[in-house]
């Protein structure tokens, strides 16, 4: 059974690069272009893993990632946060909020592919 990944991100380019990529790995693959999008999705389809940009127009990665961990419905699902943000203090906020994995950008695709094998990969 094929697992589904959110893709939140406001650059359609990247929500298109990692479709490609998580598709090509037979996962299913739901896109929103911006956190309060993202966040309404989470809640409908609780998919197994969610991407989350960090920088976003209106409601962050940050805040999408706190919102979920505070959903009881929603705080098991694995975060990966992704971002050109990637000093220390840009990571530590990411595991603050709630991320289970930090991605910096550009990342590359096999890196992207090993971190959600890595958090669902052995999920049923």
């Amino acid at each position: 059974m094929s697992k589904l990944v959110l893709t939140v991100d406001d650059h359609e380019d990247i929500r298109k690069l990692i479709r490609l990529t998580l598709e090509f790995q037979d996962y299913d693959v739901i896109e929103a272009c911006n956190g309060e999008e993202g966040l309404a999705l989470a809640r409908m389809r609780r998919p197994d893993l969610v991407l989350l940009d960090v920088l976003m127009p209106g409601m962050s990665g940050l805040e999408v990632s706190r919102a979920m961990a505070e959903d009881p419905e929603l705080s098991s699902i694995p975060v990966v946060m992704l971002s050109a943000l990637e000093q220390n203090t840009d990571v530590s906020a990411g595991y603050a909020a709630g991320a289970r994995a930090y991605l910096g950008k550009p990342f590359s695709p096999s890196d992207l592919v090993d971190v959600i094998e890595c958090l669902i990969g052995d999920q049923d």
